[in-house]
């Protein structure tokens, strides 16, 4: 290959490869194409694998792309030091030595596989490392390296705009969260003072969630619900603490002045901003009923907004099924009974159904968010949620720490990895991994801090340990969020390594041993 073919080879390469995605590159697809357009070339002898290898934080490489090799989930490592440090420092690409394997090498490769190394850096800062698999008996002539490290050029600037895109998507979502999250602490805010542990909205939002699910709502809609269900109740923050704290019925003039709540709320959430009126509608209808018997405008059916109709079932279901000052809990089925009653007078029969069908769904949820301390010797008879031949991490039976409780909280952290797993693995893109990955540190806590309420109303005599563990998993997780702005493409393949390694083995060394509270 003469200098003239190799420019020539080099904007061929670039062309093709540009013409992937736009600005959207698929780094897999990528090798794959780079492999194709290879072994067109005179003289190139490489074979049908490749990786591309970037920097972590830590200072060592994490695969975020391969073809023809397993992917990085299929490792139990986190990550490897670096081999290359130092021997690509000049930025010249080179074939290792012909009985070197690269680190997520698989054991079945022959002992004498080689590659070449491209190096990857923009502006002058290395990146990491792009792996071509090549006939071990190829010997590559100077014009064969230039071409390479030529290339090596080529590919910094696909990966460059990559991380890029990936960056800026990750501060896109962290934009919204933070939109998102301000609109959510206003409705905790209300929902804290007559609630002292503030997950009744926790329920009654993920109530709502599963109930739009069962009807087919988009994931839009969902995501919207799930943002605005929350502020159903912000007017209470202008509603008297002498009738808002009464530990008892209300009087005819007192529930008056309560219902005015709905109206507050509506003049509170004033704006133009499609979250600001989805909860406005949210706030000030959702007390109103099918039959039109309901306050504040006596909305009849349709009128009445579709997420407003969902709220009200969810909202009276949980209030029926919790503690007040004035009232016990009902029992789930007399509750569950009531709501089907009302189907067609306070509430849309079409919700109703929809909350039939998200029962299991529900039932579960009353489970992880509770008002109450855990009881190591409660039974929980829930439906098993249905695993599937594709889960990630699976629960296994050999999992089970001994507290039905406990057990389900776990199966819910194995099912965020799991969606988490799914996201990555289907390419669904750095922001995708930033939603989940948020979701997941949320109900973290939530877990964590009802596991340390039960174990120190029962004595436990390890909750130190327990408690340190629990904030260092806190941290490691907000460490990744963190990381997604500087290293979106390795710092998502690192939390699923990590999340699976760290869940088994808590459970196993230390949720086990919370058996000995059972019979306390």
């Amino acid at each position: 290959m003469d200098k003239d073919q190799e420019i020539l080879a080099i904007s061929r390469l670039v062309f093709e490869l540009t013409k992937l995605g736009g600005a959207d590159v698929d780094l897999d697809q990528m090798l794959a194409k780079l492999f194709d357009l290879l072994v067109s070339l005179p003289g190139i002898r490489v074979e049908a694998r490749s990786a591309i290898l970037l920097n972590n934080s830590r200072g060592g490489l994490t695969q975020v792309a391969q073809f023809g090799l397993p992917p990085v989930w299929e490792n139990s490592a986190l990550s490897h030091a670096d081999p290359y440090a130092g021997q690509a420092d000049a930025g010249q690409a080179f074939i290792t030595a012909a009985s070197y394997q690269h680190p997520y090498q698989p054991s079945a490769e022959p002992a004498d596989a080689a590659c070449f190394v491209l190096p990857l850096c923009n502006q002058g800062k290395a990146l990491g490392r792009v792996l071509l698999f090549v006939d071990p008996a190829w010997q590559a002539d100077a014009v064969e390296a230039e071409f390479m490290t030529d290339l090596a050029g080529a590919l910094s600037v696909l990966v460059s705009r990559c991380i890029i895109n990936e960056t800026l998507r990750v501060r896109e979502v962290e934009l919204e969260e933070a939109r998102t999250d301000a609109i959510r602490r206003l409705g905790t805010a209300s929902e804290y003072r007559d609630n002292e542990t503030g997950m009744h909205v926790m329920r009654m939002t993920h109530f709502s969630t599963s109930i739009a699910k069962a009807m087919g709502l988009p994931q839009e809609m969902r995501d919207l619900l799930a943002v605005c269900a929350p502020m159903h109740d912000v007017g209470k923050i202008g509603i008297p603490d002498a009738i808002l704290l009464k530990p008892g019925r209300l009087s005819t003039d007192e529930f008056a002045i309560m219902k005015t709540h709905t109206e507050i709320g509506s003049r509170l959430l004033t704006g133009t901003d499609t979250l600001i009126q989805a909860a406005k509608e949210i706030a000030i209808s959702h007390h109103e009923h099918w039959d039109g018997n309901g306050y504040p405008e006596g909305l009849k059916g349709e009128e009445i907004p579709l997420l407003a109709r969902i709220c009200a079932v969810a909202d009276v279901f949980d209030a029926l099924t919790s503690a007040r000052p004035y009232k016990d809990p009902w029992p789930v089925e007399e509750a569950a009974a009531w709501v089907r009653q009302q189907a067609g007078s306070h509430f849309d029969p079409l919700v109703v159904a929809a909350f039939d069908v998200a029962m299991p769904e529900i039932l579960r949820i009353r489970q992880l968010y509770r008002d109450d301390i855990i009881d190591p010797n409660q039974v929980v008879d829930l439906p098993l949620p249905q695993s599937s031949q594709s889960d990630w991490v699976r629960w296994e039976d050999s999992l089970s720490v001994g507290i039905d409780v406990i057990d389900e909280h776990h199966r819910y952290l194995f099912d965020l990895t799991n969606d988490l797993f799914e996201i990555v693995s289907q390419k669904q893109g750095a922001s995708e991994v930033a939603r989940v990955l948020k979701a997941l540190s949320q109900y973290a806590q939530v877990h964590f801090r009802a596991e340390e309420r039960m174990m120190e109303h029962y004595g436990y005599a390890a909750i130190d340990v327990q408690q340190h563990q629990h904030h260092a998993f806190e941290d490691r997780l907000q460490g990744f969020y963190d990381e997604l702005h500087n290293n979106p493409l390795t710092a998502q393949f690192e939390v699923l390594i990590y999340l699976r390694n760290w869940l088994v083995k808590h459970i196993v060394q230390e949720d086990a041993r919370l058996y000995e509270l059972v019979g306390v």
